[in-house]
């Protein structure tokens, strides 16, 4: 299979459609609903976090994954590195639905700039993330699964407490994501 005229277009367009539903699910979520169960810092070792921060997770690490996982990457400002830190730190507040929808924005920005660099050769070679055995092509398959498991769940979160959802994006251009 031609990986510029068949791959790369069919990863864009779906990649494209997750988002579309991810942004769609912050763009629904009503304002009692973002920070909600957004107490101190012990979220993680109770399991309960708040809508924003799914959402901010989901974008973290899509944006890590599309820098390729490279040593000295840095999240651009107010976002740091503490999803990455091994004691599960959270951040120090609960990130406004402005800020995560221009964090998903730049995100897309540099996901189709890394796909659009990848060459079926690059996309072969190892993932940058070195206890994960995995190639570039799969941590994009990866990224995409973890980006609509997450836009799932804050779809549930939605019907559950707001009863909405974001709608169903099937694909979307090969210019997006």
């Amino acid at each position: 299979m031609d990986f510029e005229n068949f791959w790369k277009p069919m990863i864009t367009r779906q990649f494209g459609a997750a988002l579309g539903m991810l942004e769609g699910a912050i763009l629904a979520c009503p304002a009692g609903l973002w920070a909600e169960d957004a107490g101190p810092p012990e979220w993680k070792t109770h399991g309960t976090v708040g809508f924003w921060y799914v959402a901010y997770h989901t974008i973290f690490f899509l944006d890590y994954h599309a820098n390729g996982a490279q040593a000295g990457f840095e999240p651009p400002a107010p976002f740091n590195l503490s999803e990455l830190d091994p004691k599960g730190v959270l951040p120090s507040r609960p990130y406004t639905k402005e800020e995560l929808l221009a964090y998903l924005h730049y995100t897309r920005r540099a996901l189709a700039g890394y796909i659009d660099r990848l060459t079926a050769e690059a996309a072969a070679g190892p993932c940058g993330i070195p206890i994960w055995k995995m190639n570039k092509a799969e941590l994009l398959i990866h990224s995409l699964r973890h980006v609509q498991h997450h836009a799932a769940q804050l779809n549930l979160m939605l019907r559950q407490s707001a009863g909405t959802a974001a709608a169903w994006v099937f694909t979307a251009d090969v210019d997006a994501p």
